[in-house]
């Protein structure tokens, strides 16, 4: 069945909305753009008369395939290389959502979607739908296929393990940038103890290179082995230029809500580096080097052009 174009300016003016939703819910930009591509096949392939509601037609979609999907990447992540992070979205992409409470903020942070990796799939999508974009019980129970109170135990449930996780503090932009520069700065020294003061005491430092770029495959506990870690991995050496394929170059950004460091060679996206704060300093540093996992934002640094360097050398 064709699509009118009042039809598909409809699933175009929802489609921002269902790529934040299924990115919360599956941690890959990649992935929830085909899921959503998914959706709009099945838009276009529906008698769209007999769909009472639409936007509670395409959020039933999308859900059941992501909940499809997250069946197997668990299977996935059992053989995946090394540590696995969720993929980094930078600042203004509108997969990110809205950004309007703490609690909608705090969802798309790379800390919390690596935290909801620790949910069954019904609990991920109970609490993206509920914690991040409002929906009440009863509307998740009907995209389900639940009982409310089923629902509200699920949703209980998922917060008991979320709220395991460690309290992020958020910054500004400016502020992000002053925290990639002194991070970047104290970890190009080769001073571990200019790198512990930037540092909190009890900092993790977890490293996704997918197998395809080498990366540890254990995380780093502590302010003195991550540091060590990092003067480590920033030291340059004249194999390890030959090895990434030239000089980098190092740019404060923000994604995910955090400060972070982009790290860009040739004009290619290298790598990123998350910086998740606390009241003590940095918390976590989320090292992602799998190109697969920067392709989405490659993608959006290039087309925004991109912007100044740090006046940082390596």
């Amino acid at each position: 069945m064709s699509l009118s174009t009042q039809e598909a300016d409809l699933f175009e003016g929802a489609r921002g909305r269902l790529q934040a939703i299924a990115y919360r819910m599956l941690g890959s930009a990649g992935d929830a753009e085909d899921v959503v591509q998914e959706v709009f096949l099945r838009w276009h392939a529906a008698d769209r008369d007999r769909i009472e509601t639409t936007e509670a037609w395409l959020t039933k979609v999308l859900t059941n395939l992501c909940l499809n999907q997250l069946a197997s990447a668990r299977v996935r992540r059992e053989t995946y290389v090394g540590q696995w992070l969720p993929e980094p979205v930078p600042a203004g992409d509108p997969m990110l959502g809205p950004a309007e409470t703490t609690e909608q903020r705090e969802s798309v942070s790379l800390a919390m979607l690596t935290v909801l990796e620790r949910l069954a799939p019904n609990e991920r999508v109970v609490y993206v739908l509920r914690e991040a974009f409002g929906y009440t019980h009863r509307e998740i129970a009907e995209i389900l296929e639940l009982t409310e109170s089923n629902c509200q135990q699920i949703y209980r449930r998922a917060r008991q393990h979320v709220g395991d996780g460690r309290s992020r503090t958020e910054v500004d932009t400016a502020a992000a940038r002053r925290i990639a520069e002194e991070f970047l700065a104290a970890a190009l020294s080769g001073d571990t103890g200019s790198l512990i003061r930037v540092l909190s005491g009890d900092v993790v430092a977890v490293a996704d290179g997918g197998g395809r770029i080498p990366a540890r495959k254990t995380p780093v506990l502590g302010a003195p082995a991550v540091a060590r870690y990092l003067a480590g991995l920033f030291r340059p050496t004249a194999a390890r230029r030959a090895y990434i394929g030239g000089e980098p170059m190092f740019y404060a950004v923000v994604v995910n809500g955090d400060p972070a460091v982009l790290v860009e060679v040739g004009e290619r996206v290298f790598g990123v580096f998350g910086l998740e704060m606390d009241a003590a300093g940095v918390a976590a540093v989320h090292v992602q080097v799998n190109p697969e996992k920067l392709a989405h934002l490659a993608r959006r640094w290039t087309a925004a052009g991109g912007e100044p360097p740090l006046d940082i050398r390596w």
